[in-house]
């Protein structure tokens, strides 16, 4: 009789311990904030102490800190580990692993999330050479640093004193901006058609392939933020 009851409980067990485990986009402390074909943006904020609940990264991602932050971070089938974050610092997470975050620390723990869609196609573009992976370029009012290139996707911290213009970019696909700062960013100047964008701290604005325009930081106020320079969908 016990082992039949067993048997009739294990399934029971099974889906149980299943369900500690969620898909991203139904943890609640994850809020999508922008998605189209090749990435999807999350805003997510842990509270002081609290936790995310056990879910999967299906997909390549970058991870953008905002804010200093200490947390536990517990992998599926790995010792927890406790890690420290600073404002600014940009990750590349390979897939697919499921993982939950505790937060430490006495303020949120925040960070903007991006999931590369088209992984599979990008994985098989190669591999720059290290020296092309990082660096750092002087522009007229402000720098680039380049932090890292992954899947073809090169990520790059910009910090802009006010009226300082990036130049063109050498990259033809397209771009994604992660704001630092809030700040107020002006494209094409001198072109028919100028654009100019407000953003909030965590924000994030997706520019199409081929923008090639320079921008220049229009804030009364010195302005950094993330540049996620995505391949052309040719390339992919």
């Amino acid at each position: 009789m016990k082992r039949v009851l067993a048997l009739l409980l294990f399934p029971v067990l099974l889906s149980a311990q299943a369900a500690k485990e969620v898909e991203i986009s139904a943890e609640p402390h994850h809020h999508e904030i922008l998605s189209n074909d090749q990435v999807r943006v999350y805003d997510v904020t842990v509270p002081p102490h609290d936790a995310t609940l056990m879910h999967w990264h299906r997909h390549d991602y970058a991870l953008v800190f905002i804010g200093e932050s200490k947390v536990i971070n517990d992998v599926k089938g790995k010792p927890p580990a406790t890690l420290t974050f600073h404002d600014g610092e940009v990750l590349f997470s390979p897939a697919p692993f499921a993982h939950l975050a505790r937060n430490l620390a006495e303020t949120p723990f925040r960070n903007i999330a991006v999931e590369f869609l088209q992984d599979d196609q990008l994985r098989k573009l190669p591999v720059p050479k290290e020296d092309d992976a990082r660096g750092l370029e002087i522009l007229q009012g402000g720098t680039q640093q380049i932090l890292w290139i992954k899947d073809g996707v090169r990520a790059s911290l910009y910090e802009m004193q006010p009226s300082g213009i990036i130049p063109p970019r050498d990259f033809a696909g397209p771009l994604l901006i992660i704001a630092l700062d809030n700040c107020a960013l002006r494209s094409g100047m001198h072109s028919k058609h100028p654009a100019a964008f407000t953003l909030q701290t965590g924000d994030a604005k997706w520019l199409p392939d081929n923008f090639n325009q320079p921008m220049t930081n229009a804030s009364e106020a010195p302005a950094r933020f993330i540049a996620l320079d995505f391949p052309p969908a040719a390339a992919h």
